[in-house]
């Protein structure tokens, strides 16, 4: 078993599997290290939405970043399925988030004229709806719904499809999947690094830490503050039913095989094995006020998972200052910015440097001064 790479890339999930798909398509030689389904994988338990509108409040680039993304995601998901030969049921028809009350429609009309004066580099246009527009577009609406929001760029895939294209498009690009593999160690060698697992030790020139919430423990081994924190939340599936919903929302969407997925809860936890039933109502009472015809839907299965979130919710990626080509990519928007970590950010890997538009997300952001 060959254990020199040029690239080593821990964890294996979304975040993971794009950068190493990325690299591995360079012809690059790629070793992905995962502990396996024994991780707190926040890939089993996202919403699925390829989404832009409200992203990036308080950072312009990731507003940027967010749009570059989803613009390539067709591009992205049409080479994938080509490779692996299924569909991942992408689709980018645009995207609503609605609101059931007044209040609710001017704080979100509040944030999204933040969002427009804040001056990314790629502005983007988001629709403030009132609930006679909104039933226009979504005849089903119920009529507590006052109004909400609509963006053109937004869209939804079968994210447990992408997870599996992407780890079949590595292994088809000639990627080393090494599971179980949870990485204990990480040293300097040879002019690289060697990475110790249970299994053996692995020699890579370069590494990139993808490994969601682990990226705390093992930055501190290439000397880089990764301060990421789980958020806890919770997803229902109801039984299939016939088409009625051909565009996501941000918390209620049908899926290709046709459940229905309710989410879009947060709560500050580290246990994905708790499930809180007061949670669970709110969100189910709030989508059949929505949608009066999910009242009729058995639910087939709930779920809940742990986001990967930094301290001020936006993506860190940076190479260690101290322990040259290792690099870290953190996240919690995996599946929006699949695109982007496999064709804009592992071309950037592949040579060895991130470039200045990347600047904003380093880590160093959480250690400016008060004065500075």
């Amino acid at each position: 078993m060959t254990n020199n790479f040029d690239f080593a890339v821990v964890g294996g999930g979304l975040v993971g599997a794009a950068i190493g798909y990325g690299l591995a398509k360079r012809g690059l030689k790629v070793a992905m290290l995962d502990e396996g389904d024994v991780a707190k994988r926040a890939s089993r338990g996202n919403f699925a939405l390829v989404w832009v509108q409200s992203k990036g409040l308080g950072m312009p680039a990731y507003a940027t970043w967010t749009r570059r993304s989803s613009d390539h995601w067709g591009t992205f998901a049409r080479e994938l399925e080509e490779r692996v030969g299924f569909s991942m049921a992408y689709r980018r028809p645009g995207g609503f988030h609605l609101c059931l009350s007044q209040d609710e429609l001017d704080r979100r009309a509040a944030n999204i004229n933040r969002l427009h004066n804040q001056g990314e580099s790629e502005p983007y246009r988001i629709d403030v709806l009132d609930g006679d527009e909104i039933r226009r577009h979504l005849p089903e609406v119920g009529p507590e719904v006052v109004g909400g929001t609509y963006c053109a760029l937004d869209g939804d895939v079968n994210s447990l499809k992408l997870f599996r294209a992407l780890h079949e498009g590595f292994a088809v690009e000639g990627g080393h999947y090494r599971s179980g593999s949870l990485v204990q160690e990480i040293a300097g060698a040879q002019g690289g690094y060697a990475l110790k697992t249970d299994e053996a030790v692995v020699h890579a020139d370069r590494i990139v830490l993808a490994a969601g919430l682990d990226n705390v423990r093992l930055g501190k081994m290439i000397g880089l503050d990764v301060p990421v924190r789980p958020l806890r939340g919770q997803v229902i599936v109801t039984e299939k039913t016939e088409p009625f919903l051909d565009m996501p929302l941000s918390t209620v969407r049908q899926t290709d095989e046709g459940g229905v997925m309710i989410g879009d809860s947060q709560e500050e936890a580290d246990d994905y094995r708790v499930m809180r039933p007061g949670i669970n109502a709110v969100m189910a009472d709030r989508a059949v006020r929505m949608f009066p015809r999910l009242a009729n839907l058995n639910v087939v299965r709930t779920w809940s998972a742990l986001r990967v979130y930094s301290r001020d919710g936006f993506p860190i990626y940076q190479e260690s200052p101290t322990h040259p080509g290792a690099f870290v990519a953190s996240c919690h928007s995996g599946v929006t910015l699949a695109a982007a970590h496999a064709d804009l950010l592992a071309p950037l890997l592949a040579q060895g440097k991130l470039s200045s538009d990347l600047d904003a997300f380093s880590s160093r952001r959480f250690h400016v001064s008060a004065t500075a």
